[in-house]
C-alpha cells in the first residue's frame, strides 16, 4: 500500500515565502497606483510609517503583519545569499 509523502516545511521556509509573497503584493499594488515600488518600501522600512505604502489591494495591512526587523533580517541574508 503506497502512502502520500507528507513534506515538511520548516517555520523558516515558511515566514520566508510568506513574506516575499506579501512583499510582492505590495510591490504590485505600489506599481499599480504608479508609485516607485523600492523608494515607497525603503521609506517605510527606515520610518515605520505605513502612509508610505498605498492601501490598494490591502497593501498597508498586509505590510504592517512584517515586523520590520525580522524583513531588514531576510533581506539581508538574501543580498549576502545566507
Amino acid at each position: 500500500m503506497d502512502k502520500d509523502t507528507i513534506m515538511f516545511n520548516s517555520p523558516e521556509k515558511v515566514q520566508n515565502r510568506t513574506l516575499k509573497a506579501i512583499l510582492q503584493n505590495v510591490y504590485d499594488a505600489l506599481e499599480e497606483k504608479g508609485y516607485n515600488p523600492l523608494d515607497q518600501i525603503v521609506g517605510y522600512i527606515l520610518s515605520g510609517d505605513p502612509s508610505y505604502i498605498t492601501g490598494h489591494n490591502n497593501a498597508r495591512n498586509l505590510v504592517r503583519q512584517i515586523e520590520r526587523d525580522d524583513l531588514v533580517e531576510t533581506l539581508l541574508k538574501s543580498f549576502l545569499d545566507k
